[in-house]
């Protein structure tokens, strides 16, 4: 959600500005914009829309200067807009900002005699900034006296007029991270878009800002006490990433699944013993009371999975939430629990709140996470990786997948310390993941018959997605793929839940997406209520194996089948994720959606 880049450079730093903030367009956006200094003062370029409309803006209005600072806005106060895009500026200061300034109003008031131009909470720092430095207090006097009047979530970089050697950025709530290059200083909210200029990088702290000039950074933490932070190799590759031959990066993301499952599997399963080895973890999962697990969107689902592994293999409690609620409900948390986070980014603002309350009630801290040197993960007694490699699309499927593939090693892991499972079921379930590569490949190769089904799902205002267990958990996923990028109301709901409400819904322009491994314990279950809704003229698209389509087929005939290969129940969310995607996917295409960033939809959703 939005993006920051800020250079101070040897050679003009707007072309790089621009090339920073393409590597950052997968946060979601809707209007972008780049500030600079030439010859002492404030220059800047603003477009609404993509990029591409302000790489054109730059071609016709190039713009000189070898410090500046740019963004990609995702709009929050005021309609996106060229006048609402940032940078925002005076005549003095130049201020980029991801969050929102929540008492931006009160602040408003305060400087009314200061004349705005936007309807954006962002524009107050540049003037409450600037009321400082004509109070005559340097550019960071300035920010020390302004930082504490803000209230809310901000990763906030300015840039001052006639200071071409200094920006200066804070972090609240929303990353930032500063980058170390050959006599070059860097600003990001996101080390990708840092990457093809250094890989040396330094993240903040909660509540830290830095001033940083050509070759240093002074970095002071919310008290405003200097302190010193580790600066990293991150192994991000500044290597452009493209979508290949592939006409989408979802596209591209789902077919890399077999390969980033497996390489996944590879960190923590051993195929010759057929035993899972998680990393060291400071944690005695026979004696922990509970699991508590927390996160958001599609992250919530693999957590929900999780829930049914944990509690059916490992006879453990698990409780779930999605972060938003669990971070505001104030739950009695056991000492010694054990609390999962689960996100992609590692910078989900509502699950790092989460994850600092188990904190203080002292959990041990858990996270799931595909960028290890997030927040997240910083804050965590231990991380598991997740090795799907950067994700573009803002629907998530390579970073799902392999969630669960680590949330399955991990159940099974447990499963082994509690005892609740013996050795010879630790190797029949470590064989059936290792298998799961090949059958994700297997499952790829129906893509163009999952094509031809979503053409007719995508004729539909309303779509409904059913299972039971697992397979309940994944209905939901499937729905929320499907209102992500094909904007279809879809709706996910417990099998047996349809008699009880849903199936009034039930008609010819309704198609339901029925989740039912032939082999689960409750298919038959789900096949009853598929009949059920054959019965009152729904039209059904069945994913099962071949047996279990079979089945079905010999008492009521679905509108579509898709058949997947045969693999223990225990894996089938991982395999079976991939058609709800395809699903998806092919049901945008159809639709001519923008596919890779839906409308108002963030990546990295850093704001409440």
């Amino acid at each position: 959600m939005c993006g920051i880049i800020g250079i101070i450079g040897k050679a003009p730093v707007a072309p790089l500005l621009l090339e920073g903030l393409k590597r950052l367009e997968y946060r979601g956006y809707d209007s972008a914009g780049v500030a600079t200094l030439v010859n002492g003062s404030i220059d800047r370029r603003r477009a609404e829309g993509k990029l591409v409309n302000l790489e054109q803006l730059l071609d016709r209005e190039p713009i000189d200067g070898t410090i500046g600072i740019g963004h990609t806005r995702w709009a929050t106060h005021g309609v996106p807009s060229e006048e609402n895009a940032h940078p925002h500026a005076t005549d003095g200061v130049a201020v980029v900002h991801n969050g929102i300034i929540e008492n931006f109003q009160q602040l408003r008031d305060e400087l009314g005699g200061d004349n705005f131009e936007t309807d954006t909470d962002t524009e107050v720092v540049a003037h409450l900034v600037t009321r400082f430095v004509r109070d005559g207090k340097s550019p960071e006097e300035a920010v020390a006296a302004a930082l504490p009047r803000l209230e809310g979530a901000f990763a906030l970089v300015l840039i001052f007029a006639g200071h071409h050697g200094l920006m200066i950025g804070a972090r609240r709530g929303s990353p930032l991270a500063i980058g170390y290059g050959d006599g070059e200083m860097y600003f990001g909210s996101d080390a990708l878009a840092l990457a093809p200029l250094t890989q040396r990088i330094c993240y903040l702290e909660e509540g830290d800002w830095a001033v940083v000039s050509t070759g240093d950074a002074a970095i002071r933490d919310g008290a405003g006490k200097a302190v010193e932070r580790p600066v990293v190799e991150t192994e991000l590759s500044g290597a452009k990433i493209g979508k290949g031959n592939y006409d989408h990066f979802m596209q591209k993301e789902i077919f890399e699944q077999p390969a980033v499952i497996g390489d996944t599997l590879h960190s923590m399963l051993n195929p010759a013993t057929r035993t899972i080895t998680l990393p060291p973890l400071d944690c005695d999962f026979f004696s922990i009371p509970k699991v508590t697990i927390s996160a958001c969107g599609t992250a919530y689902y693999a957590g929900l999975v999780a829930k049914y592994w944990l509690e059916g293999l490992a006879r453990l409690p698990v409780e779930i939430d999605v972060a938003s609620e669990f971070r505001y409900r104030e739950a009695p948390m056991e000492k010694g629990g054990l609390s999962l986070f689960i996100s992609q980014s590692g910078e989900t603002m509502d699950t790092t709140a989460a994850l600092r309350y188990a904190a203080a009630q002292e959990q041990f801290v858990l996270s799931i996470v595909n960028v290890p040197e997030s927040t997240i993960a910083r804050e965590s007694d231990a991380v598991l990786p997740t090795l799907a490699g950067p994700e573009i699309g803002v629907a998530s499927t390579k970073a799902f997948t392999t969630q669960l593939t680590v949330l399955a090693c991990l159940a099974i892991a447990v499963a082994r310390a509690r005892g609740t499972i013996d050795r010879a079921r630790e190797a029949e379930l470590s064989l059936a993941l290792a298998e799961v590569p090949g059958r994700a490949a297997e499952v790829l190769n129906h893509d163009e018959a999952i094509r031809d089904i979503a053409g007719w799902v995508a004729e539909a205002r309303d779509v409904l997605y059913l299972g039971r267990g697992t397979s309940f958990a994944l209905a939901h996923e499937g729905a929320l793929k499907l209102k992500e990028i094909s904007y279809i109301h879809a709706e996910a709901y417990a099998a047996g839940e349809m008699k009880h409400g849903p199936i009034a819904l039930i008609d010819g322009g309704v198609p339901v997406i029925v989740i039912a491994p032939g082999n689960d314990p409750l298919y038959e279950k789900t096949a009853a209520n598929v009949q059920e809704v054959i019965a009152r003229g729904g039209k059904v698209i069945f994913l099962s194996d071949r047996e279990g389509v079979r089945r079905l087929e010999a008492e009521a005939k679905p509108t579509a089948s898709i058949t997947l290969p045969t693999v223990d129940p225990f894996v089938a969310p991982i395999l079976y994720a991939i058609p709800v995607q395809l699903l998806a996917y092919h049901a945008a295409v159809a639709k001519g959606t923008d596919i890779d960033q839906p409308r108002n939809l963030a990546k990295s959703v850093t704001v409440e």
